[in-house]
Parts: structure tokens; sequence; C-alpha cells
């Protein structure tokens, strides 16, 4: 009974390769039989064909797809680390090119007074475990700089070195509350302090009863022994407004400064004064006082008459 069933399962494939073999002599004998069953068996399979293709023709797009997909992601995130890249030289060029004038504005104001300086950059700024108002520059005592010496920024002082290591050095702000500095007025030479009171409030007491502060009066350093802490003759603020009062014997002001503390890239420390103080020579011509624009717009039925008077429609 197997060998019977065997054969029979066998017959099928027999058939099929006698058939084959038949119809590959009559192909080389060139009878025309067998390329009309050729042409018969591709008609047939022509339809059978074409529905295999359309059936894996999607999961052939699918694969395409994937690996199209992850090339494009690839591209993408390479053109984001590029778009990152140049981001961070076009901040780094304006960030240099801002530098690069702040230092060039100290170091006229340093050559037009005849200070030596060393210049650096504000590497930090403040202290977390304290209330004073510093900053860190990346000169130290290799560079020549000492405690107590001057720090100017570009329009004149803007602090003290007050601690120093051989690589960097911390300054304390003028506007610190602990912070003192003598000036003079350069219209009249009468001699004051001025001292801080923390963000861009400074207060200035007159030291000569018979002195009288004027608004827009210019201060200058007034210079220590040795030029320790304080070097004569740079330009320290302005006066904003004078205040009296019949409690003190002095007057006493509201001052402005000219430099912006919180916008300090580069400053220099004036490691050696001239031989003579620079007096009135680096009083700021203009003297570079804030100002605030005021937008002034006209009422749409308002009109402006010949004389410049401005009369209402209705």
């Amino acid at each position: 009974m197997r060998t019977g069933g065997s054969n029979r399962s066998h017959l099928p494939l027999v058939v099929l390769l006698v058939t084959s073999l038949f119809l590959i002599t009559l192909d080389l004998r060139g009878v025309s039989v067998t390329a009309n069953s050729r042409s018969a068996t591709q008609s047939f399979l022509a339809p059978i064909q074409r529905s295999v293709s359309d059936f894996f023709s999607p999961v052939g797009n699918f694969f395409t797809d994937v690996q199209n997909f992850g090339n494009t992601k690839a591209a993408l995130k390479a053109l984001q680390k590029e778009n990152a890249k140049l981001r961070k030289k076009i901040v780094y060029k304006k960030d240099t090119k801002g530098q690069l004038v702040k230092l060039e504005k100290v170091l006229d104001l340093a050559g037009r007074g005849g200070y030596k300086v060393v210049s650096a950059r504000v590497i930090g700024k403040g202290s977390s475990s304290t209330f004073s108002q510093t900053i860190t520059i990346d000169a130290g005592t290799r560079d020549g700089v000492q405690r107590d010496m001057t720090v100017i920024g570009e329009f004149g002082v803007i602090g003290v070195v007050k601690s120093v290591t051989s690589t960097s050095a911390i300054v304390l702000l003028i506007s610190d509350p602990t912070f003192r500095i003598g000036v003079r007025l350069a219209r009249s030479q009468s001699v004051g302090v001025l001292m801080g009171e923390g963000d861009n409030n400074f207060t200035l007491q007159l030291l000569d009863p018979s002195g009288v502060i004027e608004k827009g009066d210019v201060l200058l350093s007034l210079g220590s022994d040795n030029n320790k802490p304080f070097v004569p003759g740079l330009p320290v603020g302005f006066v904003k407004t004078v205040s009296s009062s019949r409690a003190t014997l002095t007057q006493v002001a509201s001052v402005g400064i000219y430099s912006n503390l919180n916008s300090l890239g580069v400053v220099s420390v004036v490691l050696r004064s001239p031989n003579e103080d620079p007096k009135n020579s680096l009083v700021p011509i203009p003297i570079p006082i804030p100002t605030t624009t005021v937008y002034v717009t006209q009422s749409p039925e308002a009109v402006v008459t010949p004389d410049g008077v401005a009369k209402d429609q209705n």
C-alpha cells in the first residue's frame, strides 16, 4: 500500500518532467508548437505575476522608505549640528567684536591720561557667599596686578582690586555699599567722597563747607597716597540731583556713573599713573549722560496749523 501511494505522489512530477523534456526537444527542432505553448504559458502566468508583484510591491516600498527615512534623519541631524556650530561662531564673533570695541576705548582713555595698564577679560561676576558686588578678571600677579590697584572701564573708574592670585583677581565694584572713593569736582575743584549704595545708586558728600554742587558737575578721582588704591584724574561720574539739608554742614548729591557695570566684558588695571596729575584732561566731551527718548504720537483728529499749533478738528 505504501509503495502504491508513494508512486502516485511522484506521478505528477514525472509527468511534468516528461512534458518539459518533450517541449524542450520540440523547441530545439524548431517546431512552432513550442512558441505557441510559450506564448500561452506567458499569457497564463502574466496575471499571476502582476498580482504577486502588486502584492509584494508595498512591502518593498516600505523597506525602501524605511531606508530613505534613516538617511534623511541622519542628514537632518548633521544639518542641525552644522547650524549649531554656525550659531556659536556668530555669537563668538559678535562677543569678540564687542570686547574689542570696549578694549579700544579703555586703552584710549589710559593712553590719553598716560596710565600704564594691563587689560583683562571679566570671567565671573558676584559671589554666592557674600553680598558684595564684585567681578573676577583673568589677570593676576604674573601680569603685574596687585591688591589695591585702580580698575577702569571704557569710561572711567569701575572698582579696585581686593584680592589677587597668580592668574586672576577679584575686583570690588564702585557700586558696592562699602565702596568709598575721594573725588573732586572738575568745575570748582571742591573735594568730596563718593559712596556706593548698590546697583546704580551713588551719593556724593561734599567735604568743602564753602563748595557748591551743581547738576551736571563732573567728578574725577582725587587720588590716594602712592596712588593706592586710587590714581588721580580718572572720570568717575556726574551729578544728577543736588540735595539741600539743614541737618548737614555740606551738600549731598545723587550721582550717576559713566560705566555700565552690568555689561563689563573687558577692563584694565592701572599699574602705574603718570608723573603729573592729568587734572581735567580726561573730562568726557561730550559728557556721556544716559538719555531717555520720548515718542509723541499725534491724535488722528488733530491738525497742525501753519504756526505749529495742533488743534482738534472736533
